[in-house]
Parts: structure tokens; C-alpha cells; sequence
């Protein structure tokens, strides 16, 4: 994943909106670490969500531990 400016932007303004959205403080020495975290995470789910599955798959059951 190419990382632009704009992107992390996009990410560090989605951060701090969720963070006062939810009443999370964020310090500002934290921020980075937290922006970097998400979009490492949306790195991840990107992945995840782009795997293409057989349109007719079947759900898992349920687990109950």
C-alpha cells in the first residue's frame, strides 16, 4: 500500500472524529502510533474484504463455545 499524504490525512481526521465521537482521549504524542495502526489495519481488512468467494458459498455455523 502506497501511503500518501492525503490518505493519512484522511485517517488522522477519521481517528480524531471516531476518538471525540466516542469520548476517547488520544494524547498528541499518540496520535501517530494510532493513525499508523489503523491504516496498517485497513491494510489488513483491505485484503481481507478485495478475496473473491464463490457466489454460492455457504455461511459457517454458528460457534458456541
Amino acid at each position: 500500500m502506497t501511503e500518501t499524504s492525503s490518505n493519512r490525512d484522511a485517517v488522522e481526521t477519521y481517528v480524531e472524529q471516531v476518538a471525540a465521537l466516542i469520548g476517547l482521549p488520544i494524547s498528541p504524542e499518540c496520535l501517530e502510533g494510532v493513525v499508523d495502526n489503523m491504516m496498517r489495519t485497513s491494510a489488513i481488512a483491505r485484503l481481507v474484504m478485495e478475496f473473491p468467494l464463490p457466489d454460492d458459498l455457504e455461511a459457517g455455523p454458528t460457534f458456541e463455545p
